[in-house]
């Protein structure tokens, strides 16, 4: 199989598809890598480097596209992409289609097999390729949302570790899954009084007990998330609906109750974003703020951080890639729960459940 890896083209992104231990691992397995001159370079990777690992350089995106069989990226398709998609081709990256309907109808009319990383889940729930790009968002949310919290930047002036003598700031995370782990991980290190709502009772005392007690753990309900939010310095919304679109956990008028110059970091922006106001944003304009609240709703937040995030990607894709080039997507992804699970639009057809009832649509459960 041909595997291509375009350039990432979305605002500020700096990760790239695979690093030149994929290709190479790959191109072991008698597949051929052609890969976009200057792709790696946003993660400090060259172009010789993936040269001297086996792969092709080609010089533009339309080249890429036009020679490959299966598409390994980042990011979803970008408007200037579309034109480049061709019927049959695999596009094997981090879709998000809930909250994308026009992104959705382009995949369907052009017939490609869209693999969601994200939806790859195993057997116990698990999400192999949505963990590390979550791990990596969970830590960012606090590290960007202390950064907002600065008077300079139009925040409350709140330094979230305190001094001695003065408390230190309130972090309110929504969720309790990786992102919401991390990101109490990197609060609680910083010395920030962290408070976690979940509907996750047995996952909650697990974390009470991984933190040592340090964490106010409070099963989520519209009461508890109004009572947290009066008091919150910064605001981590990490809630994941696997596939479909986030909860608005956060109404309107909540911001009101809020203290003026509090970060909302909304990370479930992907999927729609768990507050009502968010919508989403770039790393070029990574801030808006409604009802004197600073929203962050980046969403591709571990784009800001290309080197570790493209590694701890590829270690994570890299399995998946090689089964689906060495077998075909039909014949991995029959052996390979997980893989079917990943497949959202085949062929003209949708087949995620959760993408459907998010626009509305109708779909199709496969059967290979």
């Amino acid at each position: 199989m041909i595997i291509g890896i375009p350039k990432e083209i979305k605002d500020k992104e700096f990760r790239v598809g695979i690093v030149p231990a994929g290709v190479k691992a790959l191109t072991a397995a008698g597949q051929r890598v052609v890969v976009e001159a200057g792709a790696g370079l946003g993660s400090g990777i060259a172009d010789e480097e993936y040269r001297a690992s086996g792969a092709d350089l080609l010089p533009t995106a339309a080249a890429v596209y036009g020679e490959a069989e299966m598409i390994m990226k980042v990011k979803e398709p970008l408007p200037p992409e579309y034109p480049l998609l061709k019927e049959g081709q695999i596009i094997y990256t981090y879709l998000h289609l809930a909250p994308l309907p026009e992104l959705t109808q382009v995949l369907l009319d052009k017939k490609v097999i869209g693999i969601a990383y994200e939806t790859i889940e195993l057997a116990d729930g698990a999400l192999p390729l949505l963990t590390p790009m979550s791990q990596v968002a969970g830590r960012m949310a606090v590290q960007v949302g202390t950064h907002f919290l600065e008077k300079e930047q139009g925040g409350r002036g709140v330094l979230l570790g305190g001094v001695p003598g003065v408390a230190p700031g309130r972090v309110v995370i929504l969720g309790s899954g990786t992102v919401a782990t991390h990101a109490a991980q990197m609060a609680l290190g910083l010395g920030a009084q962290v408070t976690m709502l979940g509907r996750n009772a047995k996952r909650l005392a697990e974390l009470d007990l991984a933190f040592g007690g340090r964490l106010v753990t409070l099963i989520s309900s519209q009461h508890a998330i109004e009572e947290a939010l009066t008091t919150a310095d910064v605001v981590v919304g990490g809630v994941l609906v696997t596939g479909g679109s986030a909860p608005k956990l956060i109404r309107r008028q909540m911001l009101g109750r809020m203290q003026p110059g509090a970060v909302i970091v909304d990370v479930a922006i992907d999927q729609g974003g768990c507050a009502e106001t968010s919508h989403p944003t770039t790393h070029s304009a990574p801030v808006f703020t409604v009802d004197h609240i600073i929203h962050y709703c980046v969403a591709n937040m571990p784009g800001a951080v290309p080197r570790t995030s493209t590694f701890a990607l590829t270690n994570a894709t890299l399995p998946y890639a090689l089964k689906i080039a060495g077998q075909g997507a039909e014949t991995a992804a029959r052996q390979d729960p997980a893989l079917m699970r990943g497949i959202n639009v085949y062929k003209g057809v949708l087949t995620c459940r959760e993408v459907a009832a998010a626009q509305g649509r109708t779909w199709q459960k496969l059967a290979f």
